[in-house]
This record gives structure tokens, C-alpha cells and sequence, in this order.
């Protein structure tokens, strides 16, 4: 059983990897906001409270696009 679900995240998660294959390995906020739909606000607040793991070099975010995939993939009913 535990296999099915863990083949099932898999197959969930390379999808996303699909449908952001346009995107580079490294996504900025304006690209997270297009990613997931949402406004500036709302994608700075994911990435400075934490919620979506990311990097801060400067004044300036940098989100892994594998942490966007996972936020996706724990808040997706």
C-alpha cells in the first residue's frame, strides 16, 4: 500500500515537473507568482514566512523550483 501512494506522489510530481519545464531550476517572485497563479503579494508572503523554502541573496529570493513542486504538491486537494 505504501508503494501505490508513494508511486502516485511520484507520478503527481513529475507532471508538475512537466508543466514547469519552461522554467529555470531556480525561479525568482515574479516567476513563482506566474507559477502559481497568485498575485506578488501573496507569493511574497509564501516565500518570506517560509512556507515555500527559499534562499534570500541580497535583496532578492531565490526558490528551487523542486520546493514550488513540493508546496504544490502538500497543499493540492
Amino acid at each position: 500500500m505504501e508503494e501505490i501512494i508513494k508511486s502516485k506522489s511520484e507520478d503527481k510530481a513529475s507532471q508538475y515537473y512537466y508543466m514547469f519545464a519552461d522554467y529555470p531550476d531556480i525561479v525568482n517572485i515574479q516567476q513563482l507568482q506566474t507559477m502559481l497563479g497568485v498575485g506578488y503579494t501573496f507569493a511574497y508572503k509564501l516565500v518570506s514566512k517560509g512556507i515555500i523554502k527559499s534562499l534570500r541573496i541580497g535583496r532578492e529570493y531565490k526558490i528551487l523550483k523542486s520546493f514550488v513542486i513540493e508546496y504544490i504538491l502538500n497543499n493540492v486537494n
